[in-house]
Parts: C-alpha cells; structure tokens; sequence
C-alpha cells in the first residue's frame, strides 16, 4: 500500500503535467495512439522474454518518430496518421498477446494496470520522470507557454518550438511507459486527459492550471485507490472513474460556460 500510494503521488503529478500539454494543443488522439503503442510494445518484451517497459520505452518512442514528422509535414489531417498508428499498435498488441505461451495474466495487468503490484524499480521509474517532467515545465515554462499559445509565432520569435513540442511528446511516452503498471495500458491514457481537462474548465491561466492538474491527478489516485480498498474493486479503472467524476464536476461549476453563455446571448441579441 505504501508503494502504490507513492506511486499515486509521482504518477498523478507526472500524467496530469502532460496532459496540460495535450489538452491545450489539441492532441487528445496522440495520446490514445502513444499509450496503445507503450502497451504492444510490453506485451512484445513479456513475448520476445525482455522487460516490458524496455518494450513499452522503444514502442512509444517509435510511435511519438512517426506521427510527429507525419503530422507536421503531411498533406492531411494529423489524426489521420494517428489512428492508422492508434490501429496498427492495437493489432500488433492483441496479436503479441495471442502469441503469449500460457496464462495471460502478464498480459492482463499489463491490459488493466494493477497499481498494488508496483515495484521499487517502477517507483524509481515515475520518480525519475516525475522530476524531468516538473523540472521541465519549471524551467521553460514561458517558453513552453508560447509554443501552446501558438507555435509557429513562437518559432519566428527564436522559441525553438520545434524541440519542445517533440521534447512533450517524447515525455509522454515516457509518462505512459512509466505509469504503464500501475494504471493499464487501456486507462493511463484518461490519466493524462481528465485532470488537464478538468483544470482547463476552471482557470484561463496556464500556471493554474498546471497546479490544478497535477491536484487533481494526485486526488485521483489517491481516492481512487482508498476506493478500490474499501470496495475491493479494480485499482486502475476505479482511479479512472474517478478522474471522470472529478471532470464532471469541474465542467459542472466552470465559469467558462457561462462565458460562453453570454457570449452565445450577446450574438443573438447582436444579430436581432
């Protein structure tokens, strides 16, 4: 219990971080690809006899090399280079876990993440990348607060952009293979979505809104997890659903829909 509440802590922090990142550059679907790709390339290593996080490492990296050039320097959509990698990784994962010689069970905490079977070696893991990603946005806050803002005026101003928008997808992959055990390859990713979107309906301020995330992907975790003790239930899908009720309410008292609100009724009466 005392490594799964530590592993709360520095996964809450880590996945809610860069969420903040993919909530507000409008790429909730690479996160989904990403964590598809983190969870065949660990069910690769337990098939192949390797470590599944090395695994999971090397796929997500591969996944974040081919859609960030693709969704730069394509001619479409970028979700279209997404989902046929969201597709891809889906197909590779489920045919790696058929191909897994005997009980599945490997393959299922990896499916569905077990937050009470944490290791030190996997605190150590989200320790290491809670701390780069929180000395990150500490660091470059203002730069990173531009590329969000928009990217390519940050580039004409000399931000090196470019780097730091590929530095955040390199940390989601990392985020994601780090948290892989804990959470579940087929949940980690609303991990990273619901405390971010959360925090985005509360505050118009960035620096808030990274506390907020980060709060509320703690809180998560850890009434997620007080929860699944109480009522003997799934760890990772109950940390989960708490993070959706915690975006519920959030969306519930946001006063940006009242913003939105007045504004929708100032163009009507505009128009009238």
């Amino acid at each position: 219990m005392q490594n799964a509440i530590l592993a709360g802590l520095l996964g809450g922090v880590a996945c809610s971080l860069i969420g903040v990142f993919v909530v507000t550059m409008n790429l909730s679907f690479i996160g989904v690809a990403i964590a598809h790709a983190a969870f065949a390339g660990a069910l690769c290593g337990a098939w192949l006899g390797f470590s599944p996080q090395a695994g999971a490492f090397i796929f997500s990296l591969a996944a974040v090399a081919v859609i960030g050039p693709l969704a730069d320097r394509g001619e479409f959509n970028p979700d279209t280079p997404i989902g046929i990698i969201f597709s891809l990784t889906m197909g590779l994962a489920f045919l790696f876990m058929g191909l897994l010689p005997g009980p599945k069970t490997q393959a299922l905490e990896l499916l569905w993440g077990s937050i009470l079977t944490v290791n030190n070696f996997d605190l150590v893991l989200l320790f290491i990348v809670a701390v780069i990603v929180l000395t990150l946005v500490m660091l470059f806050f203002k730069e990173i607060q531009a590329v969000i803002f928009h990217r390519e005026a940050a580039l004409a101003v000399g931000i090196p952009a470019n780097l730091i928008f590929y530095s955040m997808l390199f940390l989601t992959g990392s985020v994601i293979t780090a948290s892989l055990r804990s959470i579940g390859g087929l949940l980690i990713f609303n991990l990273i979505l619901n405390p971010a979107a959360a925090a985005y309906q509360l505050t118009y301020s960035l620096r808030i809104m990274f506390i907020l995330s980060a709060s509320f992907g703690i809180l998560s975790t850890w009434l997620g997890l007080l929860i699944s003790y109480l009522f003997n239930t799934p760890s990772g899908a109950t940390i989960v659903l708490v993070s959706t009720v915690i975006f519920i309410i959030a969306a519930a008292f946001s006063p940006k829909r009242k913003v939105k609100k007045w504004k929708n009724e100032l163009e009507s009466a505009l128009k009238n």
